[in-house]
C-alpha cells in the first residue's frame, strides 16, 4: 500500500482540520467526504481537491474506495459512526474525545478489535516535543518528588457558539461542556504527565451560559503516586490561555499556553528551553489552532497500517482523559469524592 485512501465523515468545524491533514501526507490520500447537510459537504470537497460527497456514511463506506476515515461527527455520535466504520473493514481517526460514555468507548475498541481495524483519536497536543520533554523530566525524579500538577482551563465561548449546532452544550451529544469539549486536551496531559490518579472531588455549574452542560468547574485530584492537583475548567472568561503547573519538592515547570514560562530544574539552565510548537490555543476561537499536530497524528495513522503496529494514541489511551472527566462530573453531581479504579 502506498497511500491510505481516506474518508471524513461529518464536514462541520473541526474537518478542515483532517482535510488539511490528509492532504499535506504523503501515505494519504483524500477520496470521499460525507455530511447529513450536502452543501457543508460539498463545500469541503471544493476546498480539497473535489473528493466525492455523500450525504449516506453507510453508502459511503459501502461505495467509497477507502481504507480509513476522520470521524468528525459530535462527540455522542463517534460511537456508531466508528463501530460502523469497523464493520465495513476501515480504519478510523476519531476526533476528540473518542466518546461521551466508557461503556460506548468500550464498544468502541471492541468493534475494532474484531475487525483488525486500527483505532486512533486526536489528542494533538501531545505531539509537541516539549509535553514529552516535561513528562520525562518528571518521570525521571529531576523535579524531585511530585507535590502538585494543576491544570487551569480557562477559555471563552459565546452563546452564539453554543447556539451554532444544536448538539452543543448537550448531554446527550456533547456529553459535557467545559470539561469534555474544550479542557479534555489538557486534562489528558495532566493525567498522562501526572499518572493515574485515585480520586477527584468537584464542584460544577453553567453560570453564564444557557446550556444544559457545566461552562465551570472546579475539581481537586489526589494522583496514585499521592501528589495532589487543582482543574479549574471554564468556557466563560476572556483573554486567558491554559495554564498547567508542575511542582515537585525540587523543582518547578510551568506552561502558559504552547510556552514554558518556568522551568527550575536542579542542575539545569533556568532559561526556559525553547521547544514550543504553535498549536494554538483556541482559548477564544475553536478555529485558532493548528494544522500541524493533526497532521502528525493522521501520517502516524496511515504508517501504523503499513506497519501493522498501534497508533500513537489509540482507544485505550484516550479512555483515560474521559475516565477522569466523568469521575468529575459524578462529583459534582453527587457533592461526594469518587474514587477511580
Amino acid at each position: 500500500m502506498d497511500k491510505v485512501r481516506f474518508g471524513i465523515i461529518g464536514c462541520g468545524v473541526i474537518a478542515p482540520w483532517h482535510a488539511r491533514g490528509v492532504t499535506s501526507t504523503p501515505e494519504a490520500e483524500l477520496v470521499a467526504v460525507c455530511d447529513v447537510i450536502e452543501e457543508r459537504a460539498q463545500k469541503l470537497s471544493a476546498e480539497f481537491g473535489e473528493p466525492a460527497v455523500y450525504t449516506d456514511h453507510l453508502k459511503m463506506l459501502a461505495e467509497a474506495d477507502i481504507d480509513a476515515v476522520c470521524v468528525c461527527v459530535p462527540s455522542g455520535l463517534h460511537g456508531p459512526v466508528t463501530i460502523d466504520a469497523a464493520k465495513h473493514g476501515k480504519h478510523v481517526m476519531c476526533e476528540k474525545p473518542i466518546e461521551i460514555t466508557l461503556p460506548k468507548i468500550d464498544a468502541m475498541i471492541d468493534a475494532c478489535k474484531q475487525a483488525n481495524t486500527k483505532l486512533g483519536v486526536i489528542f494533538q497536543r501531545r505531539t509537541a516535543p516539549m509535553w514529552t520533554k516535561i513528562r520525562n523530566a518528571i518521570n525521571d525524579g529531576k523535579l524531585g518528588k511530585m507535590v502538585l500538577g494543576d491544570a487551569y482551563l480557562k477559555y471563552y465561548r459565546s452563546q452564539d457558539y453554543y447556539d451554532s449546532g444544536d448538539w452543543r452544550g448537550t448531554w446527550e451529544l456533547d456529553g459535557g461542556g467545559a470539561l469534555m469539549n474544550q479542557g479534555v486536551h489538557c486534562i489528558d496531559l495532566q493525567r498522562w504527565i501526572m499518572g493515574p490518579i485515585d480520586t477527584v472531588y468537584a464542584q460544577a455549574d453553567h453560570l453564564v451560559r444557557d446550556i444544559e452542560v457545566e461552562d465551570t468547574c472546579c475539581a481537586v485530584l489526589k494522583f496514585k503516586s499521592g501528589a495532589f492537583g487543582v482543574l479549574q475548567g471554564t468556557t466563560s472568561v476572556v483573554g486567558m490561555n491554559h495554564r498547567l503547573e508542575f511542582h515537585g519538592d525540587q523543582g518547578t515547570i510551568c506552561v502558559d499556553g504552547e510556552k514554558i514560562t518556568k522551568w527550575k530544574v536542579p542542575g539545569q539552565d533556568e532559561e526556559p528551553p525553547d521547544d514550543a510548537v504553535d498549536m494554538g490555543s483556541a482559548a477564544s476561537d475553536p478555529k485558532a489552532i493548528s494544522t500541524e499536530g493533526h497532521a502528525i497524528q493522521i501520517r502516524d495513522l496511515c504508517l501504523a497500517i503499513m506497519e501493522d503496529r498501534d497508533p500513537m494514541i489509540g482507544g485505550d489511551e484516550a479512555r483515560k482523559a474521559v475516565e477522569v472527566i466523568l469521575a468529575i462530573y459524578e462529583s459534582a453531581r453527587t457533592g461526594q469524592p469518587v474514587k477511580m479504579g
